[in-house]
């Protein structure tokens, strides 16, 4: 199966094949799993956790223990994610000092993980235990038979609808979409509390958006009447003459340095962090915000299972507190949100993969690639 919808935005295919063609290498809390060990039940004791699909099913009361003790064996794992440099390096080096484990990172966009996650599986290769990427492109690659069906007691703690029914991910944290303005040229009076205020000729000029949220634009269109909503984002683009930026850090760098006023798409957590260091940003939603979860699953054939495993479930216990506090919104219900006063709609990761096609002509016929 391929997706053209979700990767007509990536590299080449002969760059990602020759990346498929390189080395391997890639590039007690409270709920937390427990680094000792108990004596477990005798039952448990007799299973053997060989393989990921011995691991991931496993549901032994010494379950936890026996995981880290046959991780700390294992020694690594591999981690393919979309995440920022900076915040994975903070969330890695907690991990490998909680645990003791190596965590070898290759860092891309959601698209290139998932493409290639899916050129290696076609080359034989199976480079990955771990992906955490936007949940759209997770339901991807479950499509591609790549992700392991995983019981984890941890996902119990999540909120509703963080783990499809299939089980081969969970949400880790939503990446909300906000509108982000620079406080030079914008003043907090003047912010407009509904999409209709955008389309007044003061704007002309001052707006941007990313250009690959086709969800963010497809579930707009559809929640403000279909053709109605269509016909809005034409008239907002050639009112406004809308920017148009790859990369949602880019845009909001770009309105951290006043080219781009205000950005219409900026993930919560980006203009958070630029405003706690001195940068003139700030945020604002136009109510109910968007957001898209981001989601962890391990390879089928993932080649360290326990590390994979102890990752996984870290990544839904320990590391929800880490990423509260760097400004994500994380899926654990033990968690209270930053964003717990806004209303927040969290799309559908399998509709925006199934729509991705037709919400990516509209978008770039009403915004992109406009006349």
């Amino acid at each position: 199966m391929t997706y053209p919808n979700l990767t007509k935005r990536l590299v080449s295919v002969a760059l990602v094949s020759a990346l498929t063609l390189a080395a391997a290498g890639c590039g007690g809390k409270s709920g937390a799993p427990a680094a000792g060990a108990d004596k477990g039940n005798a039952a448990g004791a007799s299973v053997e956790l060989k393989t990921i699909q011995d691991v991931a099913q496993y549901e032994g009361a010494d379950r936890t223990d026996r995981i880290v003790a046959a991780a700390k064996k294992e020694g690594s794992l591999n981690l393919y994610t979309s995440i920022a440099q900076t915040d994975t390096d903070v969330i890695v080096s907690d991990f490998e000092k909680k645990y003791g484990i190596k965590v070898t990172v290759w860092r891309a966009s959601t698209d290139e993980v998932l493409q290639r996650s899916v050129q290696e599986a076609k080359a034989g290769k199976n480079n990955f235990d771990v992906v955490h990427i936007s949940s759209p492109q997770m339901e991807a690659l479950h499509r591609e038979k790549l992700l392991q069906p995983v019981k984890s007691p941890y996902t119990n703690d999540l909120i509703d609808g963080s783990t499809p029914a299939h089980k081969e991910w969970t949400s880790t944290l939503l990446s909300v979409f906000v509108q982000a303005y620079n406080t030079n040229k914008v003043k907090k009076e003047e912010l407009p509390k509904t999409y209709e205020e955008l389309l007044n000729p003061k704007w002309k000029g001052m707006l941007g958006i990313e250009a690959s949220d086709q969800d963010w634009f497809g579930m707009n269109v559809k929640r403000m009447g279909g053709d109605k909503g269509l016909q809005y984002f034409k008239d907002l683009a050639s009112t406004t003459n809308l920017s148009v930026r790859k990369g949602h850090s880019l845009l909001n760098n770009l309105v951290v340095s006043g080219e781009v006023p205000m950005g219409l798409t900026v993930y919560n957590y980006m203009p958070e962090q630029a405003k706690q260091k001195g940068a003139p940003i700030d945020w604002f939603v136009i109510e109910p915000a968007l957001a898209r979860a981001n989601g962890i699953g391990v390879s089928v054939k993932a080649a360290h299972p326990n590390a994979a495993m102890l990752f996984y479930d870290y990544m839904i216990s320990d590391a929800q507190k880490l990423l509260l506090d760097l400004n994500y919104v994380p899926t654990s219900k033990k968690i209270d949100s930053p964003l717990k006063n806004i209303k927040i709609d969290i799309m559908d990761a399998a509709t925006s993969l199934d729509e991705m096609d037709n919400w990516t002509k509209q978008f770039d016929s009403a915004i992109v690639k406009r006349k």
